[in-house]
């Protein structure tokens, strides 16, 4: 996978906490820290999303619209 470098600003103590990370050998460098915790947050959001909008189906309708679907393909397969 290609990397592309990126300048950020960043406040000393979260910066302090991640060269602790790198010094204990958690990460090997500042870039794979941030990189991580950037990577975690976006999956993080991502997956707060797909919640959101599962919670907007409707279970019942969503039921009988795939009950309705298995019928039909039953009606259409051959006997055997």
């Amino acid at each position: 996978m290609s990397k592309a470098k990126i300048a950020i600003t960043i406040d000393e103590p979260i910066l302090a906490r991640i060269d602790r990370l790198v010094a204990e050998q958690v990460f090997s460098s500042r870039s794979q820290a941030i990189e991580a915790a950037v990577e975690e947050k976006i999956e993080r959001l991502e997956h707060g999303r797909l919640a959101r909008e599962c919670a907007k189906l409707d279970p019942a309708f969503e039921k009988a619209l795939a009950e309705e679907g298995v019928s039909r393909e039953l009606d259409e397969w051959p006997e055997y």
